[in-house]
C-alpha cells in the first residue's frame, strides 16, 4: 500500500485550536474540522487554507455520503448531528426517549454517512440516525470512537479500544451480527479510513494499521506522533493525511496535518 522510504511531511498546522474528522472534498482537498472557533477549514492541494463553514456549533468529525450531503457532529451543548451542505439543518439532537442526546453522557466523536440520508455515529457506543431524524442505538459492550462503512455499505467498522468491531448493514440501516473484524497490535485504535480495495486504516498512537477486508493485519505504517484521525485526499485521492493534536504545558492546543505519498488508493465514490 506504500513505498518503502515514504515519509509523512507537515503540511498546515494551528495554535490555539484542534483539527479533526478530516476527509476528502470533491476537489481532492482536505476538508477539516475545527472545535474551538467553531469552523470547518479547506485546506487546498498547496497547502492554502480557508475558511468554508462557520458557526458549527463545536463541529467535530465530518462525513459525506456518495450524494454529496456533507455532516457534522456538533459537539455544544446540545449536541447533534447536523446536516451543512447542500443545505444546514439540524438532524438529529434527541434520543428515542425524548432526552437530549447530552444525556447519554460523554463526548459526540465521529460519524459515517450513508448514501441513503442516514448517519452512524459514536458516543460512547455506537448510534445510527434515519433520514426522519430517530436515532437507535446497536451493539453491546463497545468502547467506541471512529467509525466508517464498507465501500458496498453492506459492513460498518467501528473501533472498540484495542480492536475494531464489524456489523452487517441491513437494507433499512439496522445492525445485525456484531463481531470482532481485528485484534490491532496496539491499543487506543481510534480513526478509521478505507481504499478502493475495502482495506482499512486504523490510527492507533503513532501508527496507521492496515487490514485487508478479510480481516488480516496487513502492516503499520509508523508515525512520528500518535495520529487522531486519517483519510485519503489529494490528486486521485493517493496521498494520505493524518492529524495530531498535542497540548502544551500552559493546556493551549496545537494540531498538525502531515500527509504521505500512498500506492493504495481511497476509495472514489465517497468523500472517506
Amino acid at each position: 500500500v506504500i513505498a518503502a522510504g515514504q515519509k509523512w511531511t507537515k503540511v498546515w498546522e494551528v495554535d490555539g485550536n484542534n483539527a479533526d474528522g478530516i476527509l476528502a472534498d470533491k476537489d481532492g482537498s482536505l476538508l477539516i474540522a475545527q472545535n474551538h472557533n467553531s469552523a470547518v477549514v479547506k485546506l487546498d492541494q498547496s497547502g492554502k487554507a480557508s475558511t468554508v463553514y462557520k458557526d458549527t456549533h463545536t463541529g467535530g468529525a465530518l462525513s459525506m455520503n456518495k450524494k454529496g450531503e456533507l455532516f457534522m457532529v456538533q459537539r455544544g451543548l446540545h449536541a447533534n448531528v447536523s446536516q451543512l451542505a447542500p443545505k444546514r439543518r439540524i438532524l438529529a439532537d434527541k434520543m428515542p426517549n425524548g432526552d437530549p442526546i447530552d444525556c447519554n453522557g460523554g463526548v459526540i466523536n465521529d460519524l459515517t454517512a450513508d448514501s441513503k440520508g442516514g448517519v452512524y455515529f459514536t458516543m460512547g457506543g455506537l448510534f445510527h440516525v434515519d433520514p426522519k431524524g430517530t436515532v437507535t442505538r446497536y451493539g453491546e459492550n463497545l468502547a467506541t470512537n471512529g467509525v466508517v462503512l464498507s465501500a458496498d455499505e453492506k459492513t460498518l467498522y467501528v473501533t472498540n479500544a484495542g480492536s475494531v468491531a464489524a456489523f452487517d448493514v441491513q437494507p433499512d440501516g439496522s445492525l445485525k451480527n456484531q463481531r470482532q473484524f481485528v485484534q490491532l497490535p496496539t491499543p487506543g485504535g481510534d480513526g478509521l479510513s478505507i481504499d478502493s480495495q475495502g482495506r482499512l486504516y486504523v490510527t492507533a498512537g503513532p501508527n496507521v494499521h492496515v487490514v485487508a477486508s478479510d480481516g488480516k493485519l496487513v502492516g503499520s505504517i509508523p508515525a512520528p506522533y500518535g495520529l487522531i484521525t486519517a483519510a485519503f485526499a489529494g490528486k486521485d485521492k493517493k496521498t494520505m493525511y493524518a492529524v495530531v493534536s498535542l497540548t502544551d504545558p500552559n493546556r493551549l492546543q496545537h494540531a498538525y496535518v502531515y500527509s504521505i505519498p500512498m500506492l493504495a488508493q481511497g476509495y472514489k465514490d465517497r468523500a472517506k
